[in-house]
């Protein structure tokens, strides 16, 4: 179960947050719509949150 989330979850979820931040970042530097940006930055947190936490648990598991 840990080497599934080593190799598969975590890196995922990492890629996940890198495209929701460079999507943030593109429509603040085209100048787009604040609320957009305000969106995307907000599930950027969101998918920290659920990152880190993924993280976490997998060190946990291979601690067991």
């Amino acid at each position: 179960m840990a080497s599934f989330m080593q190799t598969i979850v975590v890196p995922i979820a990492l890629i996940a947050v890198a495209v929701v931040l460079v999507l943030g970042l593109w429509n603040m530097m085209k100048g787009g719509s604040g609320n957009t940006s305000q969106k995307l930055m907000r599930m950027r947190v969101l998918l920290q949150g659920i990152a880190i936490a993924l993280v976490m648990f997998t060190l946990w598991m291979m601690g067991r």
